[in-house]
């Protein structure tokens, strides 16, 4: 439903998912597209046809879904200016191309990035065709020319990016800007009371989307050693994409606690909210996390999560462990011993963020500007 004064917007994103990127970056943006879409406002992806794209999920939430032709190229192919050049699975200005031409016959109000391998040399060839660009990053280290930009990354300072961003555009950083589905903010009130006298029987583990390096097998390898509660209950959530579904499935079976291994699930704030403490990646699921006060200890998996793990752990919003070692830490974790300390982690987390992110990008987005 249109609010009153505001006309109906085209927002067209720019994103990717595969087995190499992970689900996250589609995840967020189909949050931001499902609110612009419950209020009336048109959304569309564009998305290359990588191995994991989750271009089904797209269409079935609803959404036109245009698939960008997968090109297979020698690393050699891409500039050397940054790690993730080779996400796009094409050079950078093929890719410009390939993204006008879908927008060729399309009024855009705005075209929202998100993309680690685009920068503003691919912004600049899109500007004549959406002047209205929206960037969402988390990395704070290259150009962009967009008239909005977006770091969710709790303790981000728009200082960070002055010498990135042109001086115009409006700059939104920090965790109180999550994109977070309105599901989290609604269950946040009873999650934060619960945790008020709960002890710890609830597990949950969740590793992302994709998980291509099985992260949760050794999770589970570890914990399958530690002292957890003879009452505890460990719930695994995988993504659709996962490769090593089957192969956690069966090492579920061998767990001394019950074990349910979920597969998709439409329900992730539902989850959180019922469990008393999670083990997971340091990612975008941070957030949700933090918005229900769910303490939790992280595992950072990919270089762009460092930052994110360092922050919350530092205000004691998490613990943080490495993966090389994780029988030795999780057998020492303060967290899974102590339940003052659980509790003391899920006031801090609480604090990061509430979860109302998306209404305020989105007054942005849809306002006559």
């Amino acid at each position: 439903m249109l609010v009153a004064g505001n006309k109906k917007k085209v927002v067209a994103f720019r994103v990717d998912a595969s087995i190499e990127i992970g689900t996250g970056h589609v995840m967020r943006c189909l949050t931001l597209a499902e609110e612009l879409k419950r209020q009336g406002h048109e959304c569309l992806f564009i998305c290359r046809d990588h191995e994991g794209h989750l271009g089904k999920y797209i269409i079935e939430k609803g959404f036109t879904l245009f698939l960008l032709k997968e090109v297979v190229s020698n690393n050699s192919d891409f500039p050397n200016w940054n790690v993730y050049a080779n996400w796009l699975g094409i050079h950078w200005e093929d890719d410009a191309l390939q993204t006008l031409q879908v927008l060729a016959h399309r009024n855009i109000d705005w075209l929202v990035v998100d993309h680690y391998a685009l920068d503003a040399r691919w912004e600049q060839l899109l500007k004549p065709k959406a002047c209205q660009i929206m960037v969402i990053d988390d990395l704070a280290d290259r150009s962009h020319v967009c008239k909005l930009l977006l770091d969710q990354t709790f303790g981000r300072k728009s200082q960070d990016y002055n010498k990135w961003l042109p001086k115009n555009c409006k700059i939104l950083c920090g965790s109180d800007y999550a994109l977070l589905r309105q599901e989290f903010s609604n269950l946040r009130s009873h999650s934060l009371e619960r945790r008020k006298n709960s002890i710890f029987r609830k597990l949950l583990i969740t590793m992302g989307g994709v998980d291509k390096d099985n992260a949760t097998g050794k999770v589970m390898n570890a914990l399958f050693h530690s002292k957890l509660p003879n009452t505890c209950n460990i719930t695994v959530v995988m993504g659709s994409a996962a490769p090593w579904i089957s192969t956690i499935k069966e090492q579920a079976k061998a767990m001394p606690w019950p074990t349910n291994v979920l597969v998709g699930v439409d329900n992730m704030a539902e989850l959180m909210a019922a469990s008393d403490i999670a083990i997971g990646a340091a990612g975008s699921t941070s957030w949700e996390r933090c918005c229900l006060g769910l303490p939790a200890i992280l595992l950072v998996l990919a270089e762009n999560q460092l930052s994110i793990a360092n922050a919350l752990e530092k205000v004691g919003a998490v613990e943080v462990i490495l993966i090389n070692d994780l029988e030795k830490q999780l057998l020492n974790s303060q967290l899974l011993a102590s339940k003052k300390q659980m509790h003391s982690m899920s006031n801090a987390s609480s604090k990061v963020t509430s979860g109302n992110g998306v209404s305020k990008i989105i007054n942005i987005l849809v306002g006559d500007n």
